[in-house]
């Protein structure tokens, strides 16, 4: 037995022995705490720790976090489903999956250098310290486990404000995460929370001098009140993704892709398809195949009347108690009946619709016809309402494919498939849920939550 195994070995015993001290949430003196202040400190402590620690244990808390956490998947999933009654179990899974195992760790922080006559410059990426991190209700568990991988590979220590509406399942996630840690490393408190995360609690957390950075993966009034705190804010604000299809697509392929994109944990991702846009010529096929791959397309006035009434509000907003539902929920609200189980509701409005230009985060995608791949071009840049989020195009023309891509300057642009190829998910890239917009940085990792740092030797330090 080599000097590692017995050093986790004697951690293992350690923890296990401690587990029998742990009481009721908000008394238990690591993980989850009844003050913020106290949390706060506790993760403060562990950041100085974990410092102090060479790159290797970095790799060994992130491994295991891999390896112990798979088992939980399905569970974690389900528990998301039931507390939050948005999306689904089954899409939940391949979310949590593909934030366990695509997020990439230390292999992100790349160290550059420049040598010449003068001496040699290098730089290198380090931690900012307690990074305060708010998760949402619609992603909260592959939130939880992206930003943790993502930033305990950084270097820093995290406190997660979860939600209120995904209390539970991210209460129930951070302790494990944060036992997993411990038992690796025998550091406590790299990542730590309060029972009872409030929209108080999180303001309070903001103004602690102790936090280093905000990471706000939530809505643009939470992302607001992060900017006036005057810290470093990472935050991924709204979208309201076009797909543009024009006359050179695939109707099948397109019309499968768009299907399993926007139904996607019923479109509770902010990357998800919100609005087709598609050039007249080939429209009919693409919602005829749209209709093959179980969407249900609403067609009289007054129908589309009722749904509309159901989805947006009086004030011209989406109906927060559908967002996420299926598109059974939705259906059954609108007093609209169908003897399937669809995937998803389609509709075909025209452009100033507001289901066109009202972000919903439901499984129901308005679909408009345009007259050339032009015409929709400047549409999709008005849908999108330079967010610079996420578009999607379909489009057998490499030259409009570019065109596109340039002109809407989004964060992710996927190119033929459905939306969440651009999260990494069953496709190339890595894993990533917070996706910041409004600070710049795109879709985050490691290196998003690290400083850039310079370090000069002088005197020469060339062999060239």
């Amino acid at each position: 037995m080599n000097t590692t195994e017995l050093e986790n070995m004697n951690r293992n015993i350690l923890a296990d022995n401690l587990k029998g001290t742990a009481t009721a949430p908000g008394n238990i003196q690591h993980t989850i705490f009844a003050r913020v202040e106290d949390a706060i400190t506790a993760s403060y402590d562990a950041y100085k720790k974990y410092m102090a620690e060479p790159l290797a244990l970095r790799t060994r808390i992130i491994t295991a976090l891999k390896e112990e956490l798979a088992p939980w998947i399905k569970e974690m999933s389900e528990r998301a489903a039931e507390e939050t009654g948005m999306g689904n179990a089954p899409d939940k899974i391949s979310k949590n999956t593909a934030a366990l195992n695509n997020t990439p760790g230390i292999e992100d922080l790349t160290t550059s250098a420049l040598t010449g006559d003068g001496g040699m410059v290098l730089f290198e990426l380090s931690p900012f310290g307690v990074i305060g991190a708010i998760a949402p209700s619609t992603n909260p568990t592959a939130t939880i486990i992206n930003n943790t991988i993502s930033m305990l590979a950084a270097g820093n220590a995290v406190y997660f404000s979860p939600h209120p509406g995904a209390k539970k399942v991210s209460l129930w996630l951070i302790e494990k995460i944060e036992d997993i840690i411990y038992r690796v490393s025998g550091i406590r408190n790299l990542v730590t929370t309060v029972a009872e995360p409030t929209f108080d609690a999180t303001r309070e957390m903001m103004s602690d001098p102790r936090i280093a950075l905000l990471v706000v993966t939530g809505g643009p009034a939470i992302v607001n009140m992060a900017m006036k705190t005057g810290k470093k804010v990472i935050g991924a604000g709204p979208g309201n993704p076009p797909v543009l299809v024009d006359e050179t697509a695939c109707p099948v392929k397109a019309a499968k892709d768009i299907v399993d994109g926007a139904s996607f944990d019923h479109n509770v991702l902010c990357t998800a398809e919100k609005c087709v846009i598609v050039v007249d010529s080939i429209a009919d096929r693409l919602v005829e195949n749209m209709q093959k791959n179980d969407a249900f397309l609403v067609k009289t006035p007054g129908d589309i009347a009722r749904l509309r009434q159901v989805v947006i509000n009086d004030k011209g907003e989406a109906n927060k108690k559908l967002v996420g539902k299926s598109p059974a929920v939705i259906l059954q609200a609108a007093d609209l009946n169908t003897s399937t189980a669809p995937r998803l509701i389609i509709v075909e409005v025209e452009q100033d619709d507001p289901l066109v230009m009202v972000e919903q985060l439901m499984p129901v995608l308005p679909v408009v016809r345009v007259r050339d791949f032009e015409t929709g071009l400047a549409l999709a840049l008005k849908v999108e309402n330079d967010q610079h989020h996420t578009a999607i195009m379909h489009s057998q023309n490499v030259s409009r494919l570019n065109l596109a891509a340039k002109t809407m300057q989004t964060s992710i642009f996927v190119k033929n498939g459905p939306s969440y190829a651009g999260l990494g998910i069953g496709a190339e890239g890595f894993t990533t849920l917070t996706i910041a917009t409004p600070t710049g940085e795109g879709t985050t990792s490691a290196r998003s939550f690290a400083r850039k740092r310079r370090c000069v030797l002088t005197n020469g330090f060339s062999i060239r």
